[in-house]
């Protein structure tokens, strides 16, 4: 209770002290108090000071540039780099899954592992910048139980043809309860080259994701944790790992059973132009040249090289003979083991072309991909077919993109197919239709696809170095049809998305080590709202997503998934941007899914419901010109409440207190 009260007089202090809110108007970056925080277009014009910061990147394959985020109203989005309706096994760096629907759509080779893969970063995710300053930022974070964050970036031009960034981020977390403990390091490196004639441009991505998080299975007995005899949670018995209720730290992380990932990737794309080139006079003294390319022929090298290990060096065989079948000798237990590596290599050749001079969102682009793929499995089982698996796939795609220049209509059309490899027969299509129709009626989008699939590896085969494997050789291609409309308006402060699932071939985990499918169709309608009031100095900013299942189907959601954010927002001292308040999340009961620590796999039960009291957290967010600062009292409502629970015997964390801070410099 002192924390508590120490922390509720600090949010009235502060609520009643600071009223102001600040733009230096030196960096390009959004975000006031609160709003919605989804990265915006930059449309604005760049005519600064030269003591001026101008910054911008760009996605792979996403021709509009955007600008940083300095929002300081969603916590979980901006700075822990995931949306607020994911769920953890208790710990910031454990297995993590969405409570709202969200089925991977992508054709063709898929390992499986992706219970840690919100903490990792990817192609798909990397960013490439153009600035016309030297800027890097260095966040902090420290919370209860010795949890800390760090994430350090830099990114710069060496002149106005080549820009290279740089970023790291660490997680180290012990955790509430024991062997949960969680150490992760990620590495990104990126870079942009464009030559003098802007003709030919270069594009290069790495990435190193190092996941180490502890397995403990969850907790012996749920009673425990009101048995009065263990007064701290660490002491509470847990069902892997054995008894460790000591800490670790930064530098000395102790996990004895854990699951670990790492993954590496590099990409080299090249592009070579053909079109139109101007010398552009501004005046007497100035001049710049410009090129509007016609046809460009694009080549992507892509490595990849992934590894997932679990190791349990002091086995409990009660419980791995009861969910595994593990016979494993009590007077000598052998370590388990078990590691999956699969290193992939894509060659990539594309030809585009771009119909309207001056606009390169609008193009055409053709290509195909020829993957090679190798898989390697520890196993001491006497039959080579599973220590080692080769093939290869053969990718065709197309894609049509139209962004028109006054930003009002997008027209997206795009297809993959494997026509012959592994993975034959895999395809996805897809639609999508965007218009902004007035500042009134705000953006309206409409969006249809497609997804024919090879259900990921894991499902089909699992291997340990201890005599035991798992296969299910009677897999069929799961088919996925999504229907969605989306509605975005800024000036009512409001996004609603619709979503329309027709699912085939549902393929799930039913138990520890048992893959299956789900043969007949069920359709899953999800709507997923966004809104926010502004009264007085106070506002109130409430997410909601609703999804209702037809159909049988292994599939266990929250009816409702909802969370509001009722804050007190001020401006002070020209300085400063306040955002403090309560912010409550909440979620029907359900079934929700088990967890299985080898495999590291959810996996379907209906025999637990999951009913939780509101999860509610107070917070100060505030920035003040190059600093932004976020105090948080977390589950506050297991002061009152029992713990809630995000998974059979996975409790959530006892209330604890998070300090966060991001710095940004301009050199």
């Amino acid at each position: 209770m002192r924390q508590f009260s120490i922390l509720f007089l600090l949010l009235v202090c502060t609520g009643t002290a600071l009223r102001a809110q600040f733009n230096t108007g030196r960096l390009p970056m959004r975000g006031g108090g609160g709003g919605n925080t989804s990265m915006q277009r930059d449309t604005t014009k760049h005519d600064h000071e030269p003591d001026t910061l101008t910054l911008r990147y760009r996605f792979l394959d996403e021709p509009t540039d955007f600008t940083i985020d300095s929002s300081i109203a969603d916590f979980s989005l901006n700075y822990l780099g995931f949306p607020a309706t994911y769920m953890t096994l208790g710990n910031n760096g454990n297995a993590a899954r969405n409570l709202v629907f969200s089925p991977r759509m992508a054709p063709g080779f898929d390992a499986g592992f992706h219970s840690y893969d919100v903490y990792g970063f990817n192609h798909q995710n990397a960013k490439f910048y153009n600035t016309n300053r030297p800027f890097s930022e260095l966040w902090y974070l420290i919370g209860a139980k010795q949890e800390q964050m760090i994430n350090l970036q830099h990114t710069q031009n060496r002149g106005e043809k080549f820009n290279f960034s740089f970023q790291y981020r660490k997680i180290n977390s012990p955790g509430f309860f024991q062997n949960q403990a969680t150490n992760h390091d990620n590495y990104n490196v990126t870079a942009n080259y464009n030559s003098q004639d802007k003709r030919y441009h270069l594009y290069f991505s790495y990435y190193l994701n190092k996941i180490n998080g502890g397995e403990n299975g969850g907790l012996q007995n749920n009673a425990d944790l009101k048995d009065p005899e263990y007064t701290d949670p660490r002491l509470i018995p847990v069902r892997l790992g054995g008894n460790n209720p000591r800490l670790g730290g930064l530098l000395n992380t102790n996990i004895p059973v854990k699951s670990y990932n790492q993954e590496a990737s590099i990409l080299v794309r090249q592009q070579y132009d053909w079109g139109h080139g101007d010398t552009v006079h501004v005046n007497d003294t100035t001049e710049y040249y410009k090129f509007d390319p016609v046809f460009r022929v694009e080549h992507t090298l892509t490595y990849t090289e992934n590894t997932y290990r679990y190791q349990d060096a002091e086995p409990d065989s009660l419980y791995y003979r009861t969910f595994y079948n593990l016979n494993i000798p009590l007077n000598n237990p052998d370590t388990i083991r078990t590691r999956h590596r699969w290193r992939i290599f894509s060659n990539d050749i594309s030809l585009m072309q771009f119909p309207m001079r001056g606009n390169q969102a609008h193009f055409i682009r053709v290509g195909a991909a020829f993957e090679m793929i190798k898989g390697q499995f520890d196993t001491s089982v006497a039959v080579r077919s599973f220590n080692e698996v080769s093939f290869t796939n053969l990718r065709l795609h197309g894609e049509y993109r139209n962004k028109t220049r006054n930003q009002k209509w997008d027209i997206q059309a795009k297809g993959d197919l494997y026509p012959i490899g592994e993975n034959a027969g895999d395809y996805a299509v897809s639609g999508r239709l965007s218009s902004h129709l007035n500042e009134t009626l705000g953006r309206i989008s409409l969006m249809a696809s497609n997804v024919n699939r090879e259900p990921s590896y894991v499902y089909r085969y699992f291997g340990t170095r201890n005599k035991q494997i798992w296969t299910n050789n009677d897999l069929n291609k799961e088919n996925i049809t999504q229907i969605q409309v989306r509605a975005d308006n800024k000036k009512l402060k409001y996004s609603l998305t619709a979503n329309y699932f027709l699912y085939t071939n549902y393929t799930y985990f039913k138990s520890f080590t048992e893959s299956a499918q789900s043969s007949g169709l069920f359709n899953l309608l999800q709507l997923v709202a966004y809104k926010r009031f502004d009264v007085g100095g106070f506002t109130f900013d409430g997410d909601a997503a609703f999804q209702q299942i037809a159909g049988t189907a292994p599939v266990q959601l929250p009816t409702v998934w909802a969370r509001l954010r009722v804050a007190y927002t001020a401006k002070l001292f020209k300085n400063l941007n306040l955002y403090t308040g309560l912010e409550g999340k909440y979620n029907t009961p359900y079934y929700a899914d088990d967890y299985s620590p080898m495999l590291s796999q959810f996996f379907y039960q209906d025999v637990l419901q999951i009913n939780n009291k509101p999860e509610v957290a107070a917070f100060v967010h505030f920035r003040i010109k190059s600093l932004s600062a976020y105090v948080r009292g977390e589950n506050l409502n297991s002061l009152v409440w029992d713990n809630n629970f995000v998974s059979p015997l996975y409790p959530a964390n006892n209330f604890g207190i998070r300090v966060g801070l991001r710095w940004w410099f301009v050199n």
